[in-house]
């Protein structure tokens, strides 16, 4: 496998960086601010509502390719989770203002920090001679994100959903990629975060895929896991110990 990697993927969110406190914290903290009545478990029943509104959600895939509706689709993809969460939580009057302001805080590369270990080794990986890309499901905010978090220039290829017109896990969106570097799956390996969008949607595409489970308690079957990004390098870098 060492020899035979030429490009590496990775995740975005949770993978590279992660948001400051947590998406529930977030949108709580902002919501009192335009009328949201908070109650002692206010904070545990948005994540609640977050995690099933987030994961009934239909992909983030949009027929459209001009910049500007593009973005109209994003925000209204991530309009519907959000109306969501607070349909099961507790609606309240401002909540269209609320939700412009909340849209633009994921976009502030302040919410968000990099993981300690990724600087390091993104730029290990670069200096070992390897080209480096990111598929990821998140939106058009991504590009200000990695940009704020200084990273942007260490990846050769952006690739996300909203602009592929697919998502992970299928394999289009690897396949979209894979194109970008003129390589075959078998040269490639895809690093994420998640057991069903990285790992095996990777490993279906062909390409090596390995799970970065931070937590340890992923329920993998196959395939390589790692703890920390740092654990990546002995995978594909021979001289790393």
């Amino acid at each position: 496998m060492k020899s035979s990697i030429q490009v590496i993927f990775f995740d975005a969110a949770e993978t590279l960086f992660h948001v400051n406190g947590s998406v529930s914290d977030i949108y709580l903290q902002h919501a009192v601010q335009f009328g949201f009545k908070q109650t002692l478990d206010s904070q545990d029943l948005i994540a609640q509502a977050f995690q099933r509104a987030f994961r009934d959600a239909s992909p983030p895939i949009f027929a459209v390719t001009d910049p500007l509706k593009l973005k109209q689709c994003e925000r209204l993809w991530w309009f519907d989770i959000v109306h969501n969460v607070f349909y099961r939580v507790g609606m309240f009057a401002r909540f269209d203002e609320f939700f412009e302001q909340v849209f633009q805080v994921f976009e502030d590369p302040r919410s968000w920090s990099l993981f300690p270990e990724t600087y390091v080794v993104l730029t290990r990986l670069r200096e070992a001679g390897f080209e480096l890309g990111i598929i990821s499901n998140f939106d058009t905010r991504l590009f200000s994100v990695i940009r704020g978090l200084g990273i942007d220039r260490l990846f050769d290829t952006v690739t996300i959903a909203s602009l592929s017109m697919c998502a992970k896990p299928a394999s289009k969106i690897f396949d979209i990629a894979l194109e970008k570097h003129a390589i075959d799956p078998s040269e490639a390996m895809h690093v994420g975060d998640s057991l069903r969008d990285d790992l095996e949607g990777a490993t279906k595409a062909g390409l090596t895929g390995v799970l970065l489970d931070r937590t340890g308690l992923a329920q993998s079957t196959g395939g390589h896991v790692i703890r920390t990004l740092d654990e990546l390098l002995p995978l594909v870098i021979p001289s790393t110990q």
